[in-house]
């Protein structure tokens, strides 16, 4: 499906225009304090000309089997911004909230349709599980958005934890 680039779309935002667009598909996550699931999940990226996204993403667990929704799960929202430091390569700054009373800010570089993070900060409500740390990695594989995210959390050193792959949504 080809994409057409906005044409309000702020300068500063090119390197990570690719993300734009609602985009849905099926991950796998895994960490060493808790089993193995499988995940649907949709994101997404927009825009009102000003220099950010807005970023909303929802996901629910799913039987491997059948493939249908077991219960709901992650939340998360924020604001995308960059910078563009050169021809299509960007500093990327990326504010998230999340369901479970994490707040993260992730600091990075955006280039050639990928985008790598790491969190810079992060603060957590006096209910929400510990987070020391993490690194997210997104690109535009075939036409689809790929993306890892490894995780230091409830002390257990930085590991992956989970990955997906999303197709862009038609219309």
């Amino acid at each position: 499906m080809a994409f057409e680039l906005p044409s309000d779309l702020h300068p500063d935002m090119g390197p990570v225009a690719w993300m734009l667009g609602t985009w849905r598909g099926n991950g796998h996550g895994d960490y060493s304090t808790i089993d193995a699931f499988e995940f649907g999940q949709e994101l997404i990226f927009t825009h009102d000309g000003r220099p950010f996204f807005h970023y909303m993403a929802r996901s629910w667990i799913i039987d491997p089997e059948t493939g249908e929704e077991v219960r709901k799960a992650a939340i998360e929202t924020g604001f995308l911004r960059c910078k563009q430091t050169g021809m299509g390569v960007g500093k990327v700054e990326f504010v998230l909230t999340h369901n479970t009373g994490i707040v993260e800010v992730w600091i990075g570089n955006a280039e050639g349709g990928k985008l790598e993070i790491v969190t810079d900060a992060i603060g957590v409500t006096e209910t929400a599980k510990p987070v020391q740390g993490g690194k997210r990695l997104y690109g535009n594989v075939e036409g689809d958005l790929l993306y890892a995210y490894d995780m230091a959390a409830m002390d257990q050193p930085l590991q992956p934890h989970l990955w997906a792959r999303l197709q862009r949504a038609k219309g």
